[in-house]
């Protein structure tokens, strides 16, 4: 097994024998019960998890099967697969935050936090337009194709549009602490998503080109 899903806390820091501070970020994480495990005669080799557990006006009759088929009393709230399957994993089997040891190398992947429709000026940087009297457009993105050839927006073309609330990985990040009875994991730096917001926590083999 090599990841977990839990819920991003917040944000503090903590205090080395030296003095240093480190900010960290603090996610409970699991405890996550194997709720199937799929094989080659599935068409993928994983194993799914869940994490927290669903009221039962909100779950459906089929998250209510599946669950029971995990040995599972209540549907979880949150269903993730994880792969490569280490070798005697079962159904019934839980995941706890003693899968990682302090120094470890993650990556945490979130929902970043939404922020609407936003201009060219806060969603890509632009510099914007003249701002001296008289002109009107401050914040406006000025052209957008060429009138002749190929005249056609071409896509990709930063414009105005949704910011935000999408699927973001930080990876090169170092677990500094591992409270075990809690279940918190306490993760140098910070994480995508807002406070409560549901992460994945895996670990990272070697530092990326990115980190």
């Amino acid at each position: 097994m090599n990841g977990i899903i839990g819920r991003k806390l917040g944000m503090t820091r903590l205090f080395g024998a030296d003095g240093r501070s480190t900010p960290v970020t603090v996610i409970e994480a699991g405890p996550c019960p194997v709720v199937r495990v799929r094989t080659r005669e599935d068409g993928v080799i994983s194993v799914q998890l869940g994490f927290g557990a669903r009221k039962t006006k909100h779950a459906s009759k089929a998250m209510i099967g599946h669950a029971k088929g995990g040995g599972l009393e209540a549907a979880p709230r949150v269903l993730r697969e994880f792969s490569p399957v280490a070798e005697g994993t079962k159904v019934g089997d839980v995941v706890t935050v003693a899968l990682f040891q302090p120094g470890e190398l993650v990556k945490v992947a979130g929902t970043t936090k939404g922020k609407g429709f936003q201009g060219v000026v806060h969603r890509y940087h632009f510099h914007g337009g003249p701002a001296t009297h008289g002109n009107t457009r401050h914040r406006k993105p000025g052209s957008i194709s060429p009138g002749t050839d190929p005249s056609r927006v071409i896509k990709g073309k930063r414009l105005p549009g949704h910011m935000g609330a999408e699927l973001h990985t930080e990876v090169g990040l170092t677990v500094v602490k591992v409270d075990a009875e809690n279940h918190l994991l306490f993760i140098e730096g910070a994480v995508p998503g807002p406070k409560s917001g549901t992460v994945v926590v895996r670990k990272q083999a070697a530092r990326s080109r990115y980190a």
